[in-house]
């Protein structure tokens, strides 16, 4: 009796195992590099979109976030999913703005510094963005905005005179360009990067969001935040095609309608905690200020200099996305 009951016993076990077994290899399993902290905003939307697409599957595809850069840093993580390393990621998109002028769009600086002007041009450009990873193999599931972007200093700035061969943080080719009209010297740093770049003295300068800002504790380095509202950049989340399409149908509208799901809430999110960034960078000793008539004057002119540099690089497709935006 008691020899059945434990020959019955290992055979429930070796069944389970079966399976459990039987289980995992039926599950589908994506790698996620994303390059920043798991407490972000835009890392905290990815996560609640894990969640909803292992929901919708019933487990068949689990996808593994990597924040922080812990997987592939920043600038490899669409060379990583292009070439299968990963199946899926995320990218500041205007950090890909030398493979196309389109990817700058959203950083030109003082064409879009609201919300409801960010989702317009998003919606005009959206198109042939999606176009152009679709032709290097991947797919677009979704956008989410940064807050405005503002500069952030070690010392007061009452024009761009005060800048000059101050070392400035930039994270994109369109930034970088920005700094340079600005007199000032543009030094490439990631965002995994920033807080020892502040620290050991690699920077004087930063233009970032108030999120990054608050993220990095900024204040820690740097004492003035000027909400000067000059863009509001875009991470993009994207899929290789291949790992896509090897999805059966379920499992692919399960993605997509996380993913529409995704956008709608990350823009949402980033307006509602814009504010809520600020105050937290006054509530740790940052002075938060607007900037002086002669500062916002200067930049204006170098925006609308910026502008038309980007039509030249962008071309008819590129102008008739602004006209586009511009008649909306």
């Amino acid at each position: 009796m008691e020899s059945t009951m434990i020959r019955n016993l290992f055979i429930s076990i070796l069944l389970g195992c079966f399976s459990l077994g039987s289980a995992m290899a039926r599950s589908t399993v994506w790698d996620m590099p994303t390059p920043y902290p798991p407490g972000n905003l835009h890392t905290e939307n990815i996560q609640r979109f894990v969640e909803d697409v292992a929901a919708a599957t019933d487990g068949a595809l689990r996808i593994q976030v990597h924040p922080g850069g812990s997987l592939f840093k920043a600038n490899e993580i669409k060379r990583a999913v292009q070439t299968g390393q990963a199946q899926i990621g995320e990218v500041i998109i205007s950090s890909l703005a030398n493979e196309n002028p389109l990817f700058a769009l959203d950083t030109v600086p003082f064409v879009a510094t609201g919300y409801a002007d960010a989702k317009r041009l998003w919606q005009v450009s959206r198109a042939a963005i999606e176009e152009a990873f679709a032709k290097q193999g991947m797919k677009i599931l979704y956008a989410v905005p940064w807050p405005p972007q503002g500069l952030y200093t070690k010392k007061p700035v009452n024009s761009l005179a005060d800048l000059k061969g101050w070392k400035i943080r930039a994270y994109s080719p369109t930034v970088a360009k920005m700094i340079e009209h600005m007199g000032a010297q543009p030094v490439t740093i990631q965002e995994a990067d920033l807080p020892q770049a502040l620290a050991t003295g690699m920077l004087d300068a930063n233009f970032t969001s108030s999120a990054t800002g608050y993220d990095r504790k900024s204040w820690e380095y740097l004492s003035y935040f000027y909400d000067v509202k000059a863009w509001l950049p875009k991470n993009v989340v994207f899929v290789s095609q291949r790992a896509f399409m090897e999805l059966d149908p379920n499992a692919q509208r399960a993605v997509l309608e996380a993913a529409k799901a995704a956008e709608e809430r990350g823009w949402k999110i980033s307006e509602e905690k814009t504010a809520w960034y600020v105050e937290q960078l006054k509530a740790n000793g940052m002075k938060v200020v607007e900037p002086s008539e002669t500062l916002r004057r200067e930049l204006d002119e170098i925006g609308m200099r910026m502008a038309q540099e980007w039509l030249e690089q962008a071309g008819e497709a590129g102008k008739k996305i602004l006209d586009a935006y511009r008649s909306r």
